[in-house]
C-alpha cells in the first residue's frame, strides 16, 4: 500500500495493484523513433500491468501499525511469510498464461532484494525493501533457479533489456504514486535491444499543474495522459484495525490524472 498523508489530515491510499496498472499504462505506450517499443510487446506489457498483483491478497485486509494507528506504507510492512506465498502465487498464475511475462515478474521480484541487480544507478536503492531474511533468501534461490531454466528458451540479452525496462517503468510508477511530481531522473534507460551501451538519462520535471516534462520523451503519444486509482480517507490514524478497514472500504474513490509531455 502506498500511503500519502495530506496537509489537511486526509489520507490517500494507492494499492500496489493500482500502481501496477499505472506501470502497465507506461509500458503500453513506450516507444517512438528514439526508443524501441517493448519486444515481445504483449508479454512485456502484460508483465508490467500485473507485476505487483502479488499484493492483491494484502489489499483485501490491510493493516495498521498498532503503535501509531497509521496504515503501513509498503516499505515498512512487517515481514509475513504469507506475502511470499502471494508473490509466488502471482508468478505461478502468470506462468499459466504467459511464461515470458512470469519470467520478467519473477526477476523483478527477486531483484528488488538485490538492488535491482545493479541495473539502475539512479535512483539507487531508494525503494528497495530492507533486510533479507532466511525465508526471503530461500525464495530468491528457488526463483532464480527457475528463472535460469526459463531464460534458456529465450534471447538472454533481450530478457535482460526487458528486465531493465521493467525497473524503469516501476520507478516511474513509484515516482507518480508516492508523492506529487518533482524534479528527478532515472538512469540508465535502454533505448533499443541491439546496443546495450545506447542508454540514456531520463529526466522528469514538473511543468505545470499535473503535468510532467520528460527529456528525452519515450512514449508513442504526445502528450500521454495517465490515471491512478486511489482511495481518499478522512483521517490518517485510527484507534484499531477494524475502524481503519471500515474507513478503507467506505472511502471515496478517485482518479489522480497526470499529463506526460
Amino acid at each position: 500500500m502506498i500511503v500519502r498523508k495530506q496537509p489537511n489530515g486526509e489520507l490517500i491510499l494507492i494499492g500496489q495493484t493500482d500502481h501496477s496498472r499505472l506501470v502497465g499504462q507506461l509500458a503500453a505506450h513506450w516507444g517512438n523513433r528514439d526508443f524501441a517499443a517493448p519486444k515481445p510487446y504483449e508479454s512485456v506489457v502484460r508483465a508490467a500491468f500485473f507485476h505487483d498483483y502479488g499484493w492483491l491478497s494484502y489489499e483485501t485486509s490491510p493493516l495498521i501499525n498498532p503503535e501509531t494507528g497509521e496504515a503501513y506504507e509498503f516499505r515498512a510492512l512487517p515481514f509475513n511469510p504469507r506475502q511470499l506465498e502471494a508473490y509466488e502465487g502471482c508468478i505461478d498464475w502468470l506462468a499459466g498464461i504467459d511464461r515470458y511475462s512470469a519470467l520478467i515478474v519473477s526477476m523483478h521480484r527477486t531483484g528488488l532484494w538485490q538492488t535491482r541487480y545493479q541495473k539502475i544507478t539512479h535512483p539507487s536503492g531508494r525503494y528497495n525493501p530492507k533486510g533479507v531474511r532466511p525465508e526471503i533468501q530461500e525464495f530468491i534461490a528457488r526463483n532464480e533457479a527457475w528463472q535460469a531454466k526459463e531464460r534458456a528458451a529465450f534471447d538472454q540479452a533481450e530478457v535482460w533489456t526487458n528486465y531493465c525496462l521493467q525497473q524503469v517503468w516501476d520507478l516511474l510508477g513509484l515516482y507518480f504514486c508516492c508523492q506529487e511530481p518533482y524534479e528527478e531522473h532515472i538512469e540508465p534507460v535502454p533505448t533499443n535491444y541491439h546496443s546495450p551501451e545506447a542508454n540514456v538519462r531520463l529526466t522528469m520535471k514538473p511543468a505545470g499543474a499535473k503535468t510532467v516534462a520528460f527529456e528525452p520523451y519515450p512514449f508513442n503519444t504526445r502528450p500521454l495522459r495517465v490515471q491512478i486509482y486511489c482511495k481518499r480517507l478522512g483521517a490518517s490514524s485510527f484507534p484499531d484495525v477494524e475502524t481503519f478497514r471500515r474507513a478503507y472500504f467506505q472511502a471515496s474513490q478517485e482518479l489522480l490524472e497526470y499529463e506526460l509531455a
